[in-house]
């Protein structure tokens, strides 16, 4: 790998960090500049999720203030995202993707338009809620994240907007805390694919490496940023985010 592959790599997981740890999207960047770098795509998802390990522990340093007392929450979703990424590493290892591959524009879609309409729909669904319905029940919220832990091992690109639409619908807090609770779990997911990964998928290490370095330091900084911005341009900001990569992916598998 060249030097100035590595400064690209570097610089975009920088601007992976920050998208990651604020809006769920950090493959938004990272994606593009693996396969830029001249890796497959194979090589670059994998690469990707295995950089993507340092996400995790740059969010979690930077979002002290906004865990604290979740521990026993942060315990039960990231064992369910572990179990599901477990799931999904196991299926990209063992099918072709390009069916799932075709599935995930819509998915994004999805939890992009759940983020957008997250008021309006908990004030239509505030009485079934509050009396034992949707996701805020054990089994819908254990299986929706299941799910996006097992999406997030197989192939990654913004499950944080899934993860954060599902954990938006489940809980009142403020999104900071949302985001924050968000950036574990997704990264329990990570960190489980990753490791199958770095044993049995062809991970390029230096590119994982100068990438890698690069999101530790911009997902330390997202913490920072999200307590600083109003809340709902954010949320609206990371919707219309969520759906332009969603149709960037549609007209690439389409």
């Amino acid at each position: 790998m060249s030097a100035g592959s590595a400064l690209l790599l570097a610089v975009a997981g920088i601007a992976s960090g920050l998208a990651g740890s604020i809006a769920g999207l950090a493959s938004l960047f990272s994606y593009p500049a693996l396969l830029a770098a001249g890796l497959p795509p194979v090589s670059a998802n994998v690469t990707n999720t295995v950089a993507l390990f340092f996400n995790t522990a740059g969010t979690a340093a930077g979002s002290r203030e906004e865990l604290r007392g979740q521990g026993r929450r942060l315990a039960r979703l990231a064992l369910l995202a572990a179990v599901g990424g477990s799931v999904g590493a196991a299926l990209l290892l063992g099918t072709p993707s390009s069916a799932f591959e075709r599935v995930v524009p819509w998915l994004i879609a999805l939890g992009s338009v759940l983020i957008l309409v997250r008021e309006p729909l908990r004030r239509l669904t505030e009485g079934r809620l509050t009396e034992g319905g949707g996701l805020r029940t054990a089994l819908p919220l254990t299986c929706a994240v299941l799910l996006v832990g097992l999406y997030g091992g197989y192939f990654g690109a913004a499950s944080g907007v899934l993860m954060l639409a599902v954990l938006s619908l489940s809980a009142d807090e403020p999104l900071r805390v949302t985001n924050a609770v968000k950036n574990i779990a997704t990264g329990a997911a990570n960190v489980t694919a990753a490791v199958a990964y770095a044993f049995l998928a062809p991970a390029d290490w230096r590119a994982a490496a100068a990438l890698g370095l690069g999101c530790l330091v911009g997902s330390r900084m997202g913490p920072v940023v999200v307590r600083r911005l109003p809340e709902r341009p954010l949320r609206i900001a990371i919707a219309l985010a969520g759906l332009g990569l969603a149709v960037s992916l549609w007209l690439r598998t389409g």
